[in-house]
């Protein structure tokens, strides 16, 4: 080979280098892992920004709830402060309430009777299952005997509350006392639809079964939130009685009575603000309670379809959950 024709192929060369190189080197930028473009990469299905972009990451923290092992077939907790669902399993599912129901009769008694009405305990109250010591011709106070029924879950005291308002009504008899009380349970599903509970309905003022495979009443563990909401912020004294661990009662004949409140958890719960439990064979365990998790921040925890003492745990593990979630959002902010 002449020097002629090795100086022709060196420049041929030169020149193809000099017109290729510069898509050669921009390919090379586009597959290099420091380019500022968006490359993204996926790894068990969490997607990361390249550490290289401009375009800062975002670290999604895992729920406080994600470990939590509940007997419970449906729960709901709700902040009441900031308005918006912190958790929810199978929350819309409607279930027997059991004694959740009185907080229902607990409202709609409150918007008719004024607090010191005069209630007598008739026979027939007491052929309600279950005895929690009131005795027939006993007189109280409504505030009273409302007290008394809500810490202690008498069905007895439901009774004689239903009856006594169910009376006030337009078009209650004077005689029939059956009557009376299926107009104040026809008032408690009114209300049910006036507070929006689209799973709620309600048989009798207890929650009592009705037999063998027919609830008393029925809702859903959101629809108890949001009635326990309501009773946060129409009528809080209705909660008053229920976060003492036990409480002594005088009715008007001077009876003492002597209480135990039916959740034996109320006195080691912090910032407790009403509780009230649930239990039949049809409806299992049930446990609503508004706890102020925070200074002024209550939150709803509704648990139901538990068992009899599963209910109690499976609070105080979304009662934990639930104060670990709002710090660490309070930290993130």
């Amino acid at each position: 080979m002449t020097t002629v024709t090795k100086i022709q192929i060196f420049l041929a060369v030169l020149i193809l280098g000099f017109l290729t190189g510069p898509r050669v080197i921009q390919a090379l930028q586009k597959n290099s892992p420091d380019s500022n473009e968006s490359a993204t990469i996926s790894q068990n299905n969490i997607t990361t920004r390249n550490p290289y972009s401009t375009a800062k990451s975002i670290l999604v923290p895992p729920s406080s709830y994600s470990a939590l092992h509940l007997e419970a077939k449906s729960v709901y907790v709700w902040d009441i402060l900031n308005h918006k669902k912190l958790y929810g399993m199978n929350e819309y599912a409607q279930l027997p309430l059991a004694s959740v129901t009185k907080m229902m009769t607990a409202i709609v008694a409150t918007e008719i009777l004024p607090e010191n009405s005069m209630i007598m305990i008739h026979p027939e109250d007491l052929l309600i299952e279950g005895d929690s010591g009131l005795y027939a011709n006993e007189a109280w106070k409504f505030n009273e005997l409302l007290d008394f029924t809500l810490i202690s879950s008498s069905n007895d005291g439901a009774s004689a509350i239903a009856n006594a308002a169910g009376a006030m009504l337009t078009g209650a008899s004077s005689t029939d006392r059956l009557l009376n009380k299926k107009m104040f349970i026809s008032k408690m599903n009114a209300k049910a639809r006036e507070i929006g509970l689209e799973n709620s309905r309600f048989l009798n003022e207890s929650g009592l079964d009705v037999d063998k495979t027919i609830s008393g009443a029925y809702g859903s563990a959101r629809d108890i939130s949001m009635l326990l909401e309501y009773v946060f912020l129409k009528h809080p004294s209705i909660f008053n009685s229920t976060t003492y661990a036990r409480r002594n009662f005088r009715s008007e004949n001077n009876i003492l009575h002597h209480v135990t409140n039916t959740n034996p958890d109320v006195a080691r719960i912090n910032g407790i603000i009403g509780s009230k439990t649930g239990y039949t064979d049809l409806a299992g365990g049930n446990l609503v309670v508004v706890v102020d998790i925070g200074i002024n921040h209550p939150v709803v925890i509704a648990v139901l379809g538990s068992t009899y003492e599963g209910r109690f745990a499976d609070v105080e593990q979304l009662l934990r959950a639930t104060v670990l979630e709002i710090t660490k959002n309070s930290s993130i902010k």
